[in-house]
């Protein structure tokens, strides 16, 4: 009898993109994922209006490529790559979009500028983008959960290096490869899977194409498998594998087996937040109980003493060191992953909003010498990576201390935004760039995407 190979986990994920139907999943679960998209195309709409998007297409432009695929809340189009690159950083660029919490990824922000440009190319239906676009987060979720957060304490974007793979089998699925080809184009991925955190030392605007760049990498990933070209076989488990190579030290943490663990039972989708605050999600918690005790109490900016923030362990890196950068943000992509001014923010305006990161209150003095009033410690009673807790302290002039504590962070799988929030924020976002009746038309089409029998049925409204 001849021994059989033992499957690796890029072969199970690979049958599990092939096999995978739309007619299998939930209709719960459908229709969380159509508002995920909805909520991602008003973020790229927002986008567009800022400076860094402009540079960025600006950039796109320069290779002079004449192309016929949508960018996000643009009038023009590019090239099948330059697209999904385009539309992953519109999507992600201002740290609005959603995130599975305990795999740490912004997978949308990859997935669905893969399913659009890869759609556009072999004219999908709008249920097999819908069903690439549900496998595709179901896949990027998982490979996330297996590093348990690992990948923020070496300096790694999960979501650039996660969602490479996730693409992988996005663009494989829509262009209906086989599922031997399927695990090539995850092997093939591993060399092009990418994202450095050093954007954190200086607010550069790296980080916002990482998931662009993920889309790019799948679409390559799967067309060289769909020529023959061969990839390793063990791209996450191998000696040399995901994992092992950029985890080195903290490998021995991971669990492989969360890699493929529940598919087609457990739906990660369900499990992922969308964002109330346009910042980066571990400062979610603190923002809100900030906001809780400036109200409960009235607060004033000159009562405060001094406030601590207790925020897990792993998230200490990103959001709160060194401390001294992060108590005086010089850009708002600085104070997007700043601790002490978030607080500062919440506190000193009774909110935090894009509007929030506009030149104005980025120098306004208050917020500036409040912010040096924010430390941090270490909670000891975190949920990470479940949720995304957080707790503030603050001591008043008059002796007294306040604290509250968030252990779920808002939009977290079991404390959603409603249909109705995430909406709202769809019309909010979405109208910073057009008219209320062209965002309407936007909506209705995302949200009726399976009944499109062409992708252009949808295109010609985005």
């Amino acid at each position: 009898m001849t021994e059989q190979p033992d499957l690796t986990i890029s072969s199970e994920l690979a049958q599990f993109a092939y096999n995978f139907d739309l007619n299998n999943v939930p209709n719960s679960v459908q229709q969380y994922a159509l508002h995920l998209i909805l909520d991602a195309t008003g973020i790229a709409y927002a986008a567009s209006q800022y400076d860094f998007s402009k540079k960025g297409l600006e950039a796109l432009r320069l290779f002079n490529e004449q192309g016929e695929h949508i960018v996000l809340g643009t009038r023009e189009k590019m090239t099948y790559r330059d697209a999904a690159l385009a539309n992953g950083l519109l999507i992600h660029g201002l740290d609005f979009d959603d995130t599975h919490v305990a795999g740490v990824v912004h997978m949308t922000s990859a997935v669905w500028p893969c399913v659009l440009a890869v759609a556009e190319k072999c004219n999908s239906t709008g249920e097999d983008m819908l069903a690439a676009y549900i496998l595709g987060m179901e896949v990027g979720a998982r490979l996330g959960m297996v590093a348990k957060g690992a990948f923020h304490q070496v300096g790694h974007h999960p979501t650039g290096i996660a969602g490479a793979f996730a693409c992988s089998l996005v663009a494989a699925k829509l262009m209906k490869l086989s599922a031997q080809q399927m695990t090539m184009a995850q092997g093939i991925a591993l060399s092009m899977a990418s994202g450095n955190f050093e954007f954190l030392e200086d607010g550069a605007w790296t980080k916002r194409y990482h998931p662009g760049w993920a889309a790019v990498s799948g679409i390559m990933s799967a067309t060289f498998a769909k020529a023959g070209y061969i990839g390793p076989n063990k791209p996450y488990e191998g000696r040399f594998g995901l994992y092992k190579s950029h985890l080195i030290g903290l490998e021995p943490g991971c669990d492989y087996s969360l890699a493929t663990a529940g598919l087609n039972d457990v739906w990660e989708v369900m499990k992922v937040g969308v964002k109330p605050y346009p910042s980066c999600h571990f400062t979610h918690a603190v923002i809100d109980a900030t906001l809780i005790l400036t109200q409960e109490h009235q607060l004033t900016v000159d009562q405060i003493d001094s406030i601590t923030a207790l925020v897990p362990e792993e998230v200490i890196k990103t959001v709160c060191e060194p401390i001294e950068n992060k108590q005086s943000p010089t850009c708002a992509y600085e104070a997007q992953f700043s601790v002490p001014y978030l607080i500062a923010v919440a506190l000193a305006r009774h909110d935090f909003s894009l509007a929030d990161l506009e030149p104005e209150p980025l120098a306004d003095p208050v917020v500036a010498n409040l912010a040096k009033k924010v430390n941090y410690e270490i909670d000891p009673d975190s949920g990470f990576p479940t949720y995304y807790s957080g707790e503030v302290h603050i001591k008043l002039t008059d002796g007294r201390l306040l604290k509250h504590r968030e252990y779920k962070n808002r939009g977290c799988f079991d404390r959603p935004l409603s249909a109705e929030d995430i909406t709202n924020k769809f019309n909010l976002n979405c109208q910073l760039a057009v008219s209320e009746e062209v965002s309407d038309n936007i909506k209705k089409a995302i949200l009726g995407l399976t009944s499109f029998s062409s992708v252009t049925e949808l295109t010609r409204h985005l």
